[in-house]
């Protein structure tokens, strides 16, 4: 394996890293010693690092620290040395397909290292030595640089915002940043979002297999009802409703009386949609009644959603239940709990598939790096360098999400994205059953006809369908039966 200047490698007992891990919480697993034969067991202990950085020129010196234990260095350099295969990987996958010589994959690899290093020192609060990296790397990270120098500069501004945020070095304690994603958006924000629903297909891809899964569900009914949480982040013109709408007019036979409640904290937004979706409803000759709950998902309640006797009942999430895991898992269990009492016929889930969730934030930081930079090379494939509308879409809705999961913490950091199989885990525990997607081929049917470029793919794994660029998963769709 390569070695970094920022990443010591254990030779010697002469240089001791203690990143400092206030932000994480629980049980963390540490590599024990055993004196006799020198193995290593596990055993879980309760972090009570005090973030401060020890340095000795002999092993002898050690006793004179007695907060300080060997299997604390041991531990230190096991994440280090993880971190280090983690770059070394990433890097290889992030540069390797996309420079065109060797001297721009020698500045894309340099561009890592600058991005680790900056973000080790920001997480061991050395405030002082993060400066002068952030300040070589806001030299590096062009806005419309290459697709790399791009995700950089968004990654930049993340860790800038939490070395604002941090305490100095000695001290205990995060200064968390007030902010909530489900406030209304500014103008840029909505446009973003939208540029981002009519060219990147993550959104549209979502939408097709929650439709198709809704409409199966629909089969044959006549008073069917559907609970949206979030309403696709707000996006304006309810387009995910305006194509099942238009669907459920087509089939044969009476159309069915059909209900739509919005959850979230967006309602004025969510009425204004309302309103567009009823006008489109009755001109095509379908009932629709549209209702708003205004309520955030950790604190809605059952009496909350009114279920109608012999009416058919789905829930739609999309990019939604990641936000309200937290550390504790309690929030979401209550939102499960929740739906699971409704018995919808079928919960269509939609979500990023990668870890932005772990309890490390340097790893936390490699899975962000890795997943943005295959984001971001697939909009280089669709848009040209200096595109304003890819720049806005970087700026206003990719950034924000990097800088969520970067300079945030505790309930202030809601892009705590997960991979499928996380999801599968928590879904059983919460007395759900998986309900595989049969519709493989019209997904694929379905990513031919929308013309998208090439390098998107979609495969179909444990029942799930996952949506890639380039064989990097970017978004799932699961779907769970009660």
């Amino acid at each position: 394996m390569a070695s970094y200047p920022s990443l010591p490698i254990l030779e010697n007992a002469t240089a001791f890293w203690l990143p400092a891990l206030s932000d994480e919480t629980g049980d963390i697993k540490r590599l024990k010693r055993t004196v006799s034969d020198g193995a290593f067991n596990d055993s879980s202990y309760s972090d009570s690092s005090n973030g401060s950085i020890a340095r000795t020129n002999s092993t002898s010196s050690l006793n004179s620290l007695p907060r300080l234990h060997f299997r604390d260095h041991i531990w230190t350099y096991t994440q280090r040395y993880l971190a280090a295969e983690a770059l070394e990987e990433a890097a290889a996958a992030i540069i390797g397909p996309t420079t065109e010589n060797e001297e721009s994959k020698g500045d894309g690899m340099k561009l890592v290292q600058q991005l680790i290093s900056c973000a080790e020192a920001v997480a061991c609060r050395d405030k002082s030595h993060a400066s002068v990296l952030l300040s070589e790397l806001r030299a590096n990270a062009l806005v419309f640089g290459s697709s790399f120098q791009r995700v950089a500069s968004c990654f930049v501004q993340g860790l800038a915002d939490r070395l604002a945020l941090v305490q100095p070095l000695g001290t205990v304690g995060y200064v968390a940043p007030k902010m909530n994603i489900m406030d209304i958006a500014s103008e840029k924000k909505e446009e973003a979002l939208r540029l981002v629903y009519e060219i990147c297909p993550h959104i549209q891809f979502g939408h097709f297999v929650a439709n198709s899964s809704i409409l199966e569900a629909f089969e044959g009914e006549s008073l069917v009802h559907v609970m949206d949480l979030g309403m696709t982040l707000g996006l304006p013109n309810g387009h995910q409703w305006r194509g099942l709408i238009q669907s459920l007019a087509k089939r044969s036979g009476p159309p069915p009386r059909l209900r739509i409640t919005a959850v979230g904290l967006c309602a004025d937004r969510f009425r204004v949609i309302g309103d567009e979706l009823e006008t489109y409803a009755q001109s095509l000759g379908l009932y629709l009644e549209f209702s708003v709950v205004e309520s955030s998902l950790e604190h809605l309640k059952p009496k909350d959603i009114k279920v109608l006797p012999g009416e058919v009942l789905v829930v739609n999430s999309i990019l939604q239940l990641h936000c309200v895991v937290k550390e504790s898992r309690g929030a979401l269990n209550s939102v499960l709990q929740i739906i699971h009492e409704l018995s919808p016929k079928v919960l269509v889930l939609v979500e990023q598939d990668s870890s932005h969730n772990g309890p490390f934030f340097l790893g936390r930081f490699m899975e962000a790096l890795h997943y943005y930079s295959a984001i971001f090379d697939s909009l280089d494939a669709v848009l040209p360098k200096y595109d304003t509308k890819r720049a806005k879409m970087e700026q206003f809705y990719f950034a924000e999400e990097i800088k969520n999961i970067v300079s945030c913490e505790g309930p202030a950091r809601v892009e705590r994205h997960e991979r499928v199989d996380q999801w599968r885990r928590r879904m059983s525990r919460a007395g759900f059953q998986p309900a595989p997607l049969k519709m493989f081929a019209q997904a694929k049917q379905w990513l031919k006809n929308i013309n998208v470029c090439e390098g998107y793919t979609i495969v179909e794994e444990k029942g799930c369908l996952v949506l890639g660029w380039k064989s990097k998963p970017i978004v799932a769709a699961s779907c769970w039966k009660c």
